[in-house]
């Protein structure tokens, strides 16, 4: 007999590591920061589908790997809350395959922007008019398009085949 709490902190603590590693790796191939984010780490916002144990997880790893990355404070702090409700609605759409893979691309597309614009100051200005507010949630959707609904999908295609196995 297992212990659900210590299987629960454990698979949490698991794709924390992973979180962390994936997005240092993107960051390395220098994806994991700026206007389009293609971050490896972020296909991970799927697991919910699977385990409630990834909502922690994934909050405290974008914590940890945004920390270590060099973010700023904003980033840490909204781009972590990002990720939180993210993959919290992952969690609450798990019924439907392809609709949970749309609250951390729409969390990200409404936080990022304004991390993006007021913290590190990515400006963009089209005939006089401040731009950057949509074209950030452009740019930071596609990247999530990318790394949430794209990879994402294809993650959970493959967990789909070891779910039983991997989170019992």
């Amino acid at each position: 007999m297992r212990n659900k709490k210590v299987l629960f902190i454990v698979q949490a603590a698991m794709i924390a590591a992973l979180y962390v590693v994936l997005t240092y790796i993107t960051n390395l191939l220098g994806l994991a920061s700026g206007s389009i984010q293609i971050r490896f780490s972020e296909a991970l916002c799927i697991l919910p589908f699977f385990t409630p144990a990834a909502i922690p997880g994934l909050w405290l790893g974008c914590l940890l790997a945004n920390t270590l990355t060099g973010a700023i404070v904003y980033d840490i702090v909204f781009g972590s809350i990002a990720t939180l409700l993210g993959a919290v609605g992952t969690y609450l759409l798990r019924r439907h395959k392809v609709l949970c893979t749309l609250p951390p691309v729409i969390a990200n597309m409404v936080i990022v922007p304004f991390v993006l614009r007021y913290g590190y100051g990515f400006k963009t200005v089209f005939h006089g008019t401040d731009w950057s507010i949509p074209f950030n949630a452009l740019t930071v959707g596609i990247g999530e398009v990318i790394s949430v609904c794209i990879l994402g999908s294809l993650l959970m295609k493959v967990l789909g085949k070891y779910r039983n196995v991997i989170f019992k």
